[in-house]
């Protein structure tokens, strides 16, 4: 099935992958959901339609905690499409920082306020950091390695058809230590779809039984890589920061940044993340309706602004 015209949207379909990837693989800010197996695994989460704009851009269009939203990931359409994409949204979501300050005449023509969206950030690690671990900085995370080391009996094997199976279990026991399901399912689709959707992976043993993968894709152009998920059995002690750093020393040179995604407002993985010392973020903005008209045009930075954000990754 082929990608519509606005106004009609479909649902995101496999088929549409060959449509899709070479606009959304052009697209450089890095933005961890721009990519069609973003969009594809979590199309159930988020509802999500596709529409397109002719010579324009892809309209993906979504829903979360009750509220309408669309993105176009490609570029920002005029006042028109916008207009009426809002009539039919609550807000315009995942606006990069290039798109708002190039665009900012288009969306004031709308009456948008537009504004961080701080907990959809996603953070960027240097790959050599992470495979490294070297400093003061990441002297806790070498010893919890270090004391998995010289715990386990360990081996590190690249996802394919042999070691799939594998990797499927561990989501099923991260599943049930946990007793929730989180994106366990996108996860499982991702893991079998793998070849198909350009997404690289390896699968971890422990003591010969699988206890951990890692999965993921290229972005920017190939200077950066995603992780979109990242599971372990939580038994060993030292896991999670050993497939950090392992996964990370299997990626070529040429990724310079590792986008380890959002921390969805979570405090814990917000401080979880930030203790890896993330060398900056992918910073995503979302678009309102003024609720009055002093605030048309208004570009808020709230909550922690950029040198605030700067000052923390790397202090």
């Amino acid at each position: 099935m082929s990608v519509p015209n606005y106004p009609e949207f479909a649902p995101i379909e496999l088929g549409m992958r060959n449509e899709l990837y070479p606009s959304l693989n052009m697209i450089t800010a890095g933005i961890s959901e721009f990519t069609f197996s973003g969009l594809y695994l979590f199309r159930e989460s988020y509802d999500y339609r596709i529409s397109r704009i002719p010579g324009k851009t892809f309209v993906i269009s979504g829903k979360k905690n009750g509220q309408s939203f669309f993105y176009t990931p490609c570029c920002v359409p005029d006042c028109g499409h916008i207009n009426q994409l809002l009539k039919d949204h609550d807000y315009y979501r995942h606006l990069t920082e290039e798109q708002v300050s190039k665009h900012q005449v288009v969306l004031e023509c709308n009456g948008l306020v537009v504004q961080e969206d701080r907990d959809q950030f996603d953070y960027l690690y240097d790959r050599k950091d992470l495979a490294e671990l070297s400093g003061k900085s990441y002297h806790k995370k070498r010893n919890l390695v270090n004391a998995f080391l010289s715990s386990y009996s360990y081996e590190q094997k690249p996802l394919d058809r042999t070691t799939l199976s594998d990797a499927l279990s561990v989501v099923d026991a991260w599943c049930e230590k946990r007793g929730i399901a989180g994106d366990a399912k996108a996860a499982r689709e991702g893991l079998k779809l793998h070849e198909t959707l350009s997404l690289r992976g390896a699968v971890y043993y422990v003591n010969g039984k699988p206890a951990a993968f890692c999965l993921g894709e290229a972005l920017a152009k190939g200077k950066m890589f995603a992780i979109h998920f990242e599971k372990a059995v939580d038994d060993y002690k030292g896991i999670y920061q050993f497939i950090n750093q392992a996964f990370a020393q299997t990626l070529p040179s040429h990724f310079k940044h590792i986008n380890r995604e959002q921390d969805l407002g979570d405090e814990g993985l917000r401080q979880a993340k930030m203790t890896y010392r993330p060398s900056g973020f992918i910073r995503k903005y979302r678009g309102e309706k003024a609720s009055c008209p002093c605030k048309v045009g208004e570009i808020i930075k709230e909550s922690q602004g950029s040198e605030t954000l700067n000052a923390l990754a790397t202090g």
